[in-house]
This record gives C-alpha cells, sequence and structure tokens, in this order.
C-alpha cells in the first residue's frame, strides 16, 4: 500500500490545489488558518468559502481578535455562507481558545472534539492538518473514494462504519496531514460522483470498484425523505417615513442572533386567513402583497407570504426592534432567506401607496 500513498503524495504535491489557507513546501502551518477554514468548509464550497476566508483573516487575524469580535460584527461578516450556528460556535470557540488555552489550539483530536462546533470530522481534519496527527477525516469526497477502492456497497449512510473502519487502516504514519488533503483534493477534481477520471488516478491499479467497472456507482445511497414543507408570514411593518422593523432572533434555533422581519410560527400548515396578524408586532390593517418566496434550508423547504402594515412615528416608539431605512439594510446582518422577503417586498410596496 506505501507505493499507493507515495503516488498519491506525488501527485497532490504536482497537482494540489493552491488554497490560501493551504502551507505548501517549507511553509509554516497556520493552525487558526487551518481551524477557520475547516469550520466555513462545513456544508459549503471551497470556491464560496475563499473570499470569507481572506476577508476574515484580514480583519481578524488572531483568535484572540476574533474573541474580541462583537457576535454582530460576525454575524455581519458571515452573511451568504449560511449555516448561521457556525458564525455563534465560532465566535465562541475563539473565546474558550483565547480564554482556556492561552489563544493556542489542542493539538488532538480527542481535544479539539470538546470545542464548540468542533464535531468528529472537523476534529481529525485540524489535528491531521495543522498537527500531523495520524488520523484520516472522511468527507464526502473521501469516503466516496474509499468506497471506490475497497467496493462498499452498503447503502451510505449505513455504510459509514465500514468506511472508517477502511479510513483507519488506510491513513499513512508519514505526512497524514498532506495526506488527506490529497485525497480531499482527489475527490473533489478525479474521484468524482458521475464520472470518475480513473485514468488520471493514482489508485486505479488497486481500485476494486475500477476493476468491477462500477466506480461511477459507487458509493450507493438510500432513496432521500421527503423534505417537510413548512408555511410562515413574514410582517413588513412600514414607518410612515419609509423604514421598516427589524427584529433580532432569539440565540437559538435557526438563524439565532440575526436580524430579520418578524415572522409567524414557521409551522407545516399554512396560517389561516382570519389569523393572519394575530402574532403580528402591531394591530393594524395587514395587506397580502400577493407573492411566494420559496427557501430551502437543509432539512426542510418554507414557503413565506409577505404581508404589509403601516404605523406613525409617534406608535412605532413603543415597540422593540430597529427601524431601518432600505439604504442602511447592508448595516445589518441579515440572511439570505430575509435579504430575499425585504428585497421583494419592498418591489411590491414601490407600486403601492402604504401611508
Amino acid at each position: 500500500m506505501k507505493e499507493y500513498h507515495d503516488a498519491l503524495l506525488s501527485w497532490y504535491d504536482n497537482e494540489g490545489r493552491i488554497l490560501p489557507w493551504r502551507a505548501r513546501g517549507e511553509q509554516t502551518i497556520n493552525s487558526y488558518h487551518v481551524w477557520l477554514s475547516e469550520i466555513m468548509l462545513q456544508q459549503t464550497t471551497v470556491a464560496t468559502v475563499i473570499p470569507y476566508f481572506l476577508s476574515f483573516i484580514q480583519r481578524w487575524p488572531t483568535f484572540q481578535q476574533l474573541a474580541e469580535a462583537s457576535l454582530d460584527d460576525i454575524l455581519h461578516a458571515w452573511q451568504g455562507l449560511g449555516y448561521y450556528a457556525r458564525a455563534r460556535n465560532l465566535h465562541l470557540c475563539a473565546k474558550k481558545i483565547a480564554n482556556d488555552y492561552t489563544g493556542k489550539l489542542p493539538t488532538n483530536s480527542d481535544e479539539l472534539i470538546k470545542l464548540p462546533g468542533i464535531g468528529p470530522y472537523t476534529a481529525k481534519a485540524i489535528a491531521a492538518i495543522a498537527f500531523n496527527e495520524h488520523v484520516l477525516p472522511v468527507d464526502g469526497n473521501i469516503a466516496r473514494i474509499l468506497s471506490r477502492m475497497y467496493a462498499i456497497s452498503i447503502p451510505l449512510p449505513n455504510g459509514m462504519p465500514e468506511i472508517q473502519n477502511a479510513a483507519s487502516a488506510f491513513t499513512p504514519v508519514t505526512r497524514p496531514g498532506d495526506f488527506a488533503q490529497a485525497m480531499m483534493d482527489l475527490g473533489a477534481t478525479i474521484c468524482v460522483p458521475r464520472t470518475p477520471s480513473c485514468e488520471k488516478c493514482p489508485f486505479q491499479p488497486t481500485c476494486k470498484a475500477h476493476a468491477l467497472g462500477i466506480a461511477a456507482e459507487l458509493p450507493l445511497k438510500n432513496k432521500k425523505r421527503v423534505r417537510p414543507q413548512k408555511y410562515t408570514v413574514a410582517y413588513i411593518l412600514k414607518r410612515e417615513d419609509g423604514a421598516i422593523l427589524l427584529r433580532k432572533r432569539p440565540e437559538n434555533g435557526l438563524l439565532g442572533g440575526m436580524m430579520a422581519v418578524p415572522t409567524s410560527e414557521w409551522q407545516l400548515e399554512k396560517l389561516e386567513g382570519k389569523n393572519i396578524g394575530r402574532d403580528a408586532p402591531f394591530i393594524t390593517h395587514w395587506k397580502s402583497l400577493k407573492s411566494h418566496i420559496n427557501h430551502s434550508f437543509t432539512h426542510f423547504d418554507l414557503e413565506v407570504e409577505p404581508y404589509y402594515g403601516s404605523i406613525c412615528a409617534k406608535k412605532a416608539k413603543i415597540l422593540d426592534g430597529d427601524w431601518v431605512f432600505p439604504h442602511q439594510l447592508n448595516h445589518y446582518a441579515l440572511p439570505k432567506l430575509f435579504k430575499k422577503i425585504i428585497e421583494i417586498s419592498l418591489s411590491k410596496l414601490s407600486t403601492i401607496d402604504v401611508v
């Protein structure tokens, strides 16, 4: 197996991706960069992450500086990356490292996994890449490579224990960090899902799936469950001078700590007409904007029906929240969903006299 390890590392030295968080050749590994990139890369593509990573390290170049930043600033800088719990955990983790670990990451996966936002995969990825721990993190790319190499035909996720066992046996002692990154790159560029370029793969001679002619079919996956459909009403409350009401969502839960327009509960059935406005931030005549906005989250789809209402400046003073003019919206940490709701709603409102 050593010859194939060496072949992959040689391929990586020549063909591996150049990424801003990676140390190549004689460069010194920056564990802060490794940690930050791995958190950002959770469920997000490399191309999307790169500009965010560069912005973060310019603004907050160390754990200490990130720990001292406000959560609102971090959430605002995170806009567009999605999965905002990662940003909250990023801040918590930076604080813990700054306060409890003298500003330095733990150097092994057993300790790393105890930190906020770091699960089994991320702990192994950081430990291998930053500290050369003899572990192989198994993401989707690496799971695909191993399922093909060993022709593991148990559908995912049921097949993951066998893939993890294969990973433990397959990891080389030398250059485990480079090996992990080489496996990630191989899965991203050659051992791709539908049309693997087997002729370019250093593992081709030992790949069982290639020998059987079934590489493109693996890994097998269980049929996806039907995604739940949820519904909500968004309340666009417009002050007579044109400002709209934003409120911060609860810290816990989906999009926690982010700014948003008020909504009804997100539920499995549409809100009945007679109930629209009962949970609104203000009692007024709520009118439908005759629009439906669809948005997909990881585990469910959401349909939003925006309604608008108006309020005078005197009454607006008694409401909790921030009154924000449209040109000020970029200054607030707004998730993509609420940007979409506000953009569509304001577009509709531009043709309607609401006062």
